[in-house]
């Protein structure tokens, strides 16, 4: 099958979440001007630069009380900071509970019954369980082609790890089992891994 996305590709759902996959999840915590926070997952979310340790995440939709955008994005705008949490699969339930599409000023902390923490380097709350935190200024925000698609960059200024995670010196994801994106409704959990030499190491 070949389809041009702009043609449209004809099957029951759209193939293409489903196609670059896993993906990780960002959790991003925020908060805005008046001291309100917020959490929210994105899939479309990844490391991009190691010295300095920069990430993004990408905001496809909007809020109408956000105009062309949505809390994160705004709050971002606004702070110039941010933090990511990565999700466990233990946290699969409330992760998925912050996703809800709530008022602006809305706690998802509160919401998902979440706690925090309070953040280093940056004035933000983290998911205080997480297995690694993420503290994060911001760079640049990127406006994408298409309606509300925005990327935001940020440089890595803190990192939080969990104890449990760490070990003989190494962050081990087996021991949180990260969760991962698919496509249509599904995800997917790390379990076990592999290693691999590239051929000139």
């Amino acid at each position: 099958m070949f389809y041009r996305p702009e043609d449209g590709h004809g099957l029951a759902h759209n193939p293409f979440n489903a196609i670059v996959t896993p993906r990780p999840i960002g959790w991003i915590s925020t908060r805005d001007m008046d001291g309100h926070d917020n959490l929210a997952p994105y899939s479309f979310f990844n490391a991009v630069a190691y010295v300095p340790p920069q990430v993004m995440f990408a905001s496809t939709s909007s809020k109408a009380d956000r105009g062309d955008t949505k809390d994160s994005v705004s709050n971002i705008r606004e702070t110039g900071v941010f933090c990511v949490n990565i999700v466990e699969y233990a946290a699969r339930d409330v992760m998925n509970k912050s996703s809800a599409m709530v008022d602006r000023g809305t706690d998802e902390f509160t919401l998902a019954g979440i706690e925090r923490a309070e953040c280093e380097t940056v004035p933000v709350s983290r998911v205080a369980g997480a297995p690694a935190s993420l503290e994060c200024r911001m760079t640049q925000i990127i406006q994408l082609e298409g309606e509300s698609n925005f990327a935001v960059f940020g440089e890595v200024v803190g990192i939080h790890m969990r104890d449990d995670c760490l070990v003989d010196g190494r962050f081990d994801v087996t021991r949180f089992q990260p969760l991962t994106r698919l496509g249509y409704r599904d995800y997917a959990v790390i379990k076990e891994v592999f290693s691999l030499t590239r051929p000139d190491d």
